[in-house]
């Protein structure tokens, strides 16, 4: 959603909900997500599910068919909230650009902030550059260097694109869905549900606490084991981030040409 008025008539918010555009009164108070993970409303399960269980098909084949030409690709998180000369943004944009040239294109939540600076450096240094968004109540749509792009009801939709379509996670500065992000994307590499490929925490004096947290409690309690601390990396190198993931696709070729 987004209070730019550009140009339109009247002004007001707006919200894309798929392929649908809606204005100003027009707009729901509730989004798809809510209405079907909403537990208050059992009445509802059996006449209203059924029809939102082809919705979600359909976003899984409108996901999978736009985006099963891309190249080699890798998934960038990081804060909406992040001003465009805040240090995370700055390194978002030498990431985008250097991943670009490095040859992948670049996946992002297609929102301002961290995501936007991710995909302005990934387009201006001539890659591919991909938002996947989704129908959030406050947050506004694609940013404008996004150059292929998808609106999303669902986050479990979202999510799968995001992991299915990349070789790498890298993680930037953000809040509570930057994290949501972060800690799927380890659980399905520690559960072998997906090959494994490199996380990368970008912003050392950011995430520094959280790893200690990890190590001193997680670690420390026998909840995680030793191993687990490999599958996150942490840097505030780009071309060493760039080169985690290059040498790790290196790595994974080399494996499936011995089998």
């Amino acid at each position: 959603m987004t209070d730019s008025t550009n140009g339109r008539r009247g002004g007001g918010p707006e919200r894309h909900r798929g392929a649908v555009t809606l204005r100003r009164e027009s707009i729901p108070p509730s989004t798809a997500d809510e209405k079907l993970l909403d537990s208050h409303h059992r009445r509802e399960w059996k006449t209203k599910d059924a029809w939102r269980a082809l919705r979600i098909l359909s976003e899984f084949v409108e996901g999978f068919d736009t985006l099963a030409d891309l190249p080699p690709a890798v998934s960038v998180f990081g804060s909406a909230r992040s001003h465009p000369d805040s240090p995370e943004c700055e390194m978002a944009a030498a990431l985008g650009a250097a991943l670009a040239e490095a040859g992948y294109a670049v996946i992002t939540g297609g929102g301002p902030g961290v995501m936007e600076a991710a995909n302005r450096g990934a387009t201006e240094a001539g890659g591919m550059s991909v938002g996947l968004g989704i129908e959030l109540p406050f947050e506004q749509g694609l940013n404008d260097w996004v150059d292929v792009g998808i609106d999303f009801r669902y986050f479990f939709v979202r999510k799968t694109m995001f992991v299915k379509y990349a070789q790498a996670f890298v993680v930037l500065p953000g809040g509570f869905g930057t994290l949501d992000e972060l800690f799927e994307a380890i659980t399905l590499v520690q559960t072998k549900k997906v090959t494994r490929f490199p996380v990368i925490l970008m912003g050392t004096a950011y995430w520094t606490g959280l790893l200690d947290w990890v190590k001193g409690t997680l670690l420390a309690d026998g909840k995680i084991s030793e191993s687990d601390l490999d599958l996150i990396q942490l840097t505030d190198d780009v071309d060493e981030a760039v080169q985690l993931i290059v040498d790790a696709d290196a790595a994974l070729a080399e494996g499936q040409g011995q089998h």
